[in-house]
């Protein structure tokens, strides 16, 4: 009898531990069909994709907490991407990291995406998909913005609680001694209230090898007028490819602009200006698409991108031009 009183109470404390923690299943699977064009001069080429990851990364996780009391929480979080169109996956290699939370903010140690990454394309139109003039692949306007260490190992980072609107984040990424890995110094500040939302976020990558750090800079706002949210961003980039003085400065305007309840236009134009000793470059690109929402989980979505290259007295120009159609699935 005293042995089943036992086994019942511990059966009631493991419920009991059971109830205060949660895992949670998660990703996303975002493919589309188009074409890309490149024009170099007298030659031109098409070449037709079937490309994952077109508004957001395919992925699938696992996050969870546990209870621990007065307000404190243990925090994981497993994250890999998967590419959709071949079946190929890394590792946990966008995010892998254990932590605390609770009315002080968040800490996190271990993989971890900077707070640049969450926010350099927070104020990015056309859904800061791969028909955005800015990104990448496929005539990728900004440098900032495809060049830059998102997703960052050995990294401690701290998230603050939101007070009336603004919120920070805060990383430092360890290069433990490796010569060829950077210690990384990430920053963001945010603001969101009512129709205004802005965004500044920074980083540093410090490589012992090289006399140089590269730096990014990004400022973002977006305004909710009703009719249309107008969005804005500026970026920079110091000491591109760890040369010293190789600049870039670039700009993005653009606006979302509903159709109906489950129909939103999208329009972006970005222009990025550098000298990364090599020679001047322009680059210019301008892109449009469209998201219908069949369900509250699931998108299709389509557009077009150009974007122009001009490689100032060093070589041929380069045009792109991206025509695509995909659907974007959560679960």
């Amino acid at each position: 009898m005293k042995k089943s009183l036992v086994a019942l109470a511990v059966l009631a404390a493991s419920g009991a531990a059971m109830a205060q923690s949660s895992v949670t299943l998660y990703g996303i699977a975002d493919v589309w069909l188009g074409s890309w064009k490149q024009e170099t001069g007298s030659v031109s080429s098409t070449t037709t994709l079937l490309h994952s990851g077109g508004v957001s990364t395919s992925r699938w996780g696992m996050k969870g907490a546990e209870d621990l009391g007065g307000g404190l929480k243990a925090i994981f979080q497993f994250e890999q991407g998967v590419n959709v169109d071949t079946g190929v996956a890394a590792n946990f290699g966008r995010q892998a990291y254990v932590g605390l939370a609770g009315g002080f903010g968040t800490v996190k140690l271990g993989l971890i995406s900077s707070p640049f990454d969450n926010y350099q394309a927070a104020s990015n139109a056309a859904f800061d998909s791969d028909l955005a003039p800015a990104n990448n692949p496929a005539g990728g306007v900004f440098r900032s913005a495809n060049e830059y260490i998102g997703k960052v190992s050995n990294t401690v980072a701290y998230e603050s609680p939101n007070f009336s609107g603004f919120a920070g984040q805060i990383s430092y990424s360890l290069d433990e001694d490796v010569a060829t890995q950077p210690s990384i110094t990430s920053m963001a500040l945010t603001y969101g209230a009512g129709p205004l939302a802005a965004q500044f976020a920074y980083q540093v990558e410090d490589k012992s090898t090289a006399s140089s750090d590269i730096s990014y800079l990004r400022l973002g706002a977006s305004y909710n007028f009703g009719v249309a949210t107008a969005k804005f961003t500026y970026g920079a980039v110091d000491n591109i490819g760890n040369v010293d003085g190789a600049k870039a400065s670039e700009f993005q305007i653009g606006a979302d602009m509903p159709i109906s309840a489950a129909m939103t236009l999208s329009a972006s134009y970005a222009v990025s200006d550098d000298n990364d000793k090599a020679g001047d470059t322009k680059r210019s690109g301008f892109g449009m698409a469209v998201a219908y929402g069949l369900s509250k989980r699931t998108t299709l979505y389509g557009g077009f991108k150009i974007a122009k290259f001009d490689y100032i007295g060093t070589k041929p120009d380069t045009d792109h031009t991206v025509f695509a159609a995909g659907v974007k699935h959560t679960f």
